[in-house]
């Protein structure tokens, strides 16, 4: 019997997808699948800042895969997420993640 060559069948079908194409949604991987945080699923879809921030705040306290403090931890994510959405974030939902900073800072105790 003659071997046929095996191209593996997962590398070819990720060679179907373009490279660019896979590298566009890396950063929604990151807010998935962060190492740093288990975040509650749609904490950035939520309308209230308090509420944004209340859920960091859990998610960070209680990670313990986090490598900084809980704050640290909490207001990188959410400066990650802000920045990667960029200029396509709608004002309003950028001016409610901003304020959500601004809870965060409550929650945690420090000045604001």
């Amino acid at each position: 019997m003659a071997r046929q060559a095996s191209t593996g069948g997962a590398a070819k079908s990720a060679s179907r997808t373009p490279a660019k194409a896979r590298a566009a949604y890396w950063s929604g991987e990151v807010t998935r699948r962060s190492h740093a945080l288990d975040l509650e699923a749609g904490v950035f879809a939520l309308d209230d800042p308090k509420e944004i921030a209340q859920s960091l705040k859990r998610s960070a306290e209680a990670s313990a895969r986090r490598k900084s403090t809980p704050f640290r931890s909490a207001m990188s994510m959410l400066n990650f997420y802000i920045n990667r959405a960029g200029k396509n974030l709608p004002e309003a939902r950028k001016r409610a993640l901003e304020q959500a900073k601004a809870e965060l800072r409550r929650e945690f105790g420090r000045r604001v």
